[in-house]
C-alpha cells in the first residue's frame, strides 16, 4: 500500500498552460475584432473570474498498485489533469442553477455534515451508512476522463472507494438486478429545486453488473480534499465510461430493485438519454454530434476525437456482448 501526498499533484503548471493558450487565443481573436469594446469582453470571456473554492478536508489517499499497473487497469491516463479551478467553476448541477458557471456560487453554504446513504431493497442486510462510516473505505486516487454529452470532457483526479464494497456490505440477494440511486431533495437547500426545470429528486440507476464493476466508484473528493459542493458534496457516482450525467450528485439513496429503473434525463427527453448513456461516438445525439469533444481547459480551436466507451472499452466492452449499442444508447 502506497501513501500519496495530495500536494504531489502538480495542478498549477497545467494552470499556467491554460494561462498560456487563452493569451494565445486572445490575441489570436482580438486582432479580428472590430473594436476595443468587443476585445475586452473576448477576454472576460475566455478568462473569467473564478470562483474561490473554501477548502475542504485532506483525505488519506493509497494506491494499491503501480501506476504502470493501474493505466493497464484503467485507474489512472496518461493525460494533463485538468486544473482544479475548472473542475469546481464549470459545473452540471441542476439542484443549484442551470448554468455552469453559476452553480459554485448557488453551492456556497451547502451544508454535508450530517449526512447519511440508506442502502435497501432487494440486499439480506439494509443499512444507513453515515458519512462517517463511507470515510472508512480505504480511499483511492482513480484519475478518470469524465465527458458531458454537450461535448465537453475533463481529466479528474477523483477520491473514493468502489460502489462494489458498499454493495458487499449488503449482501444483494439473487433477485437484484438493477442498482437505484437518488439525490438529496431539500428546495431549502438546493434553490433550484423548486423550479419544475427537472422532475425532482433526481435518479439514476445501473445494472447490477455495471455497479459491481471495478471502474465504478463512490466519489468522496478530488485533488486530495473532500468533494466541494458543486461537485456533488458530500459522495457522487463516477461511472468513467458514461456520460456524465450518470453521475448523481449528492447521494442519500440506494436501492436494489429487479427491474430497470427510472433515470431522470430518461424521463425528461426519452428519445435523446438511454438508460444505459454510454459514450458512443458512432451515436449522434438528436441535436449534434458526438463524434468529437472539447476537453475544457485546452484551446477552444483544438477539438478531441470521442473515444469509445470513453477509452475503457478493454475494461467494458464484454459487458455489452451481444447488445445493438445504437437501440440501447
Amino acid at each position: 500500500m502506497i501513501v500519496k501526498k495530495p500536494d504531489e499533484i502538480k495542478s498549477s503548471e497545467i494552470t499556467d498552460q491554460k494561462a498560456y493558450l487563452n493569451r494565445r487565443l486572445f490575441i489570436r481573436v482580438a486582432s479580428l475584432a472590430a473594436t476595443t469594446g468587443a476585445t475586452a469582453f473576448l477576454y472576460r470571456r475566455l478568462n473569467p473570474v473564478p470562483v474561490e473554492k473554501t477548502p475542504g478536508e485532506r483525505l488519506s489517499i493509497v494506491a494499491n498498485s503501480s501506476n504502470k499497473d493501474r493505466e493497464r487497469e484503467g485507474f489512472t491516463v496518461n493525460e494533463a489533469l485538468t486544473p482544479i479551478e475548472d473542475i469546481t467553476n464549470y459545473n452540471n448541477f441542476y439542484e443549484f442553477s442551470t448554468n455552469k458557471q453559476s452553480v459554485a456560487i448557488a453551492a456556497r453554504g451547502f451544508v454535508t455534515k450530517p449526512w447519511t446513504v440508506s442502502v435497501g431493497g432487494l440486499v439480506n442486510k439494509p443499512t444507513t451508512f453515515d458519512l462517517e462510516d463511507l470515510l472508512k473505505f480505504p480511499q483511492e486516487e482513480r484519475v478518470y476522463r469524465l465527458r458531458c454529452v454537450e461535448g465537453w470532457s475533463m481529466v479528474i483526479p477523483w477520491i473514493g472507494f468502489p460502489l462494489a464494497k458498499l454493495l458487499d456490505k449488503v449482501e444483494p440477494t439473487s433477485q437484484a438486478k438493477y442498482v437505484a440511486f437518488q439525490t438529496l431533495y431539500d428546495p431549502k437547500r438546493m434553490p433550484n429545486q423548486t423550479t419544475g426545470v427537472l422532475d425532482w429528486p433526481y435518479v439514476e440507476g445501473l445494472r447490477l453488473d455495471e455497479a459491481m464493476h471495478r471502474l465504478t466508484i463512490l466519489a468522496t473528493g478530488l485533488y486530495g480534499e473532500t468533494l466541494p459542493p458543486q461537485d456533488g458534496a458530500p459522495i457522487r457516482l463516477v461511472v468513467p465510461w458514461k456520460y456524465g450525467f450518470k453521475g448523481i450528485k449528492s447521494i442519500v439513496k440506494i436501492n436494489l430493485v429487479d427491474s430497470e429503473p427510472p433515470t431522470t434525463w430518461n424521463i425528461q427527453a426519452p428519445n435523446e438519454y438511454g438508460f444505459y448513456s454510454n459514450v458512443n461516438p458512432d451515436v449522434p445525439h438528436p441535436r449534434w454530434s458526438q463524434a468529437t469533444e472539447h476537453r475544457i481547459g485546452e484551446s477552444s480551436f483544438r477539438s478531441r476525437k470521442t473515444l469509445l466507451f470513453k477509452g475503457y472499452a478493454e475494461q467494458v466492452a464484454h459487458l455489452y456482448e451481444g447488445i445493438d449499442l445504437r437501440r440501447f444508447f
